[in-house]
């Protein structure tokens, strides 16, 4: 089979060296213009790639591709090298265009197209082949996790040609201060690459999904991914939610104990006053609720939850005052402290007005009564001071008629 395929070669190698010398012969002159125009291609592994040789200007001029091995593929539309995976697209005497199919690395390189003419002109195509990226894997996680604790996750992919681009996501945010490793594989062709992603985890993760995302030029924008959910363990955390803000003598009063943790915490355990629940008959714990029945005075005080599971406890208290419904309803009344305290404050400021008024009329009555009775102060006797004081009333009298 050997001795076949290259006396196939030979043959093909000669009858481009006749065709050339032909060429040399009968148009050389026709030949100035022609030039054979390829393009470079790129493929991913296993895709199939067209490679494709144009002339212009032919004037019957043969065709041939050949391999970075420089093995003639195609001599015009006649098969050259025996691989079922190259095929004849077209053939023509201004086109030759090939297919190479399942593409794998080793076909990358330099191929070469040749029209015989005289001389002959070649013209290059590169054949780029991209690796894929194998499905990322997380690695890393070990179920459960505590909470506060350090978790290092490493997401790490192989056969990437060029490496493939890791990214890390936290609740479709993305995580960016993460470390990037690239490696070069054994066939010396593609890459290993791998990221380790570093934090400190709280309650707040448990459940929460962590994505590696691994983008290549291969993957068509389509980013392969994986995923770890997180399980994270911690301690309870406790609230009490009354069923209503202000209980009542007589009332029902029911005290809920809101607990979350992981595990989920064990039946939770009711306390008051640091004692057991004093009347069982009255004081009815059902699951997660106090239930207390026909509230007195006696059931003031403070009541205690506490939920434990296997990684701690925790607790919470309520102090619990009954109140009078009489003073209640007094309450939800009109404020007649406050309304009492309005009417005081105006009536203070009326009185302060009156006494500052009154003490402003004064000063000025005797103001006018001193100025009438100037003239009789220095009269020696009553009846003298009476007749100087309305002298002075006539003079003041003359005075204003002067004026006028």
């Amino acid at each position: 089979m050997i001795w076949k395929r290259s006396a196939v070669l030979r043959f093909y190698s000669v009858c481009g060296l006749l065709l050339q010398a032909a060429a040399s012969k009968n148009k050389v002159k026709g030949s100035q213009g022609q030039f054979p125009l390829t393009q470079n291609v790129t493929v991913v592994e296993g895709g199939t790639a067209i490679l494709t040789c144009r002339v212009d200007q032919n004037d019957n001029t043969s065709l041939q591709w050949s391999n970075p091995a420089q093995q003639t593929l195609y001599f015009d539309d006649k098969k050259a090298l025996r691989d079922n995976r190259i095929e004849l697209v077209r053939a023509s005497w201004h086109e030759l265009s090939i297919s190479v199919s399942d593409v794998s690395l080793s076909d990358e390189g330099q191929y070469t197209c040749s029209l015989f003419t005289m001389p002959v002109k070649t013209s290059k195509a590169y054949l780029t082949v991209l690796g894929v990226p194998e499905k990322p894997q997380i690695s890393g996680f070990s179920s459960p996790v505590m909470e506060g604790d350090l978790m290092q996750l490493t997401c790490k992919t192989s056969g990437s040609k060029p490496a493939a681009d890791i990214r890390w996501f936290k609740n479709d945010k993305e995580i960016k201060d993460v470390k990037y490793l690239k490696e070069e594989d054994a066939n010396r062709k593609t890459f290993t690459v791998s990221s380790t992603l570093d934090f400190r985890v709280d309650r707040s993760d448990d459940g929460v999904a962590v994505i590696c995302r691994v983008d290549h030029e291969s993957l068509n924008a389509t980013p392969q991914v994986a995923m770890q959910v997180l399980e994270i363990h911690y301690t309870p955390s406790v609230k009490i939610i009354p069923s209503t803000p202000f209980p009542q003598e007589g009332q029902s009063l029911t005290l809920t104990c809101e607990s979350k943790g992981k595990p989920l915490p064990e039946p939770v355990l009711w306390t008051k006053d640091g004692a057991e629940l004093p009347d069982p008959d009255r004081m009815v714990v059902s699951g997660r609720e106090l239930n207390i029945l026909f509230l007195n005075k006696t059931d003031n005080g403070t009541y205690r939850c506490e939920a434990t599971n296997t990684i701690g406890q925790s607790s919470a208290e309520y102090v619990l005052i009954v109140h009078d419904p009489n003073s209640l309803a007094g309450q939800n009344g009109p404020d007649h402290a406050l309304i009492g305290g309005i009417v005081a404050v105006v009536v203070f400021v009326t009185l302060c007005s009156i006494f500052l008024l009154g003490r402003y009329l004064a000063r000025h009555k005797g103001t006018y009564l001193t100025n009438e009775a100037k003239g009789a102060e220095d009269a020696p006797d009553a009846d003298t001071a009476i007749i100087n004081a309305e002298g002075s009333q006539v003079n003041a009298e003359e005075k204003k008629e002067y004026f006028i």
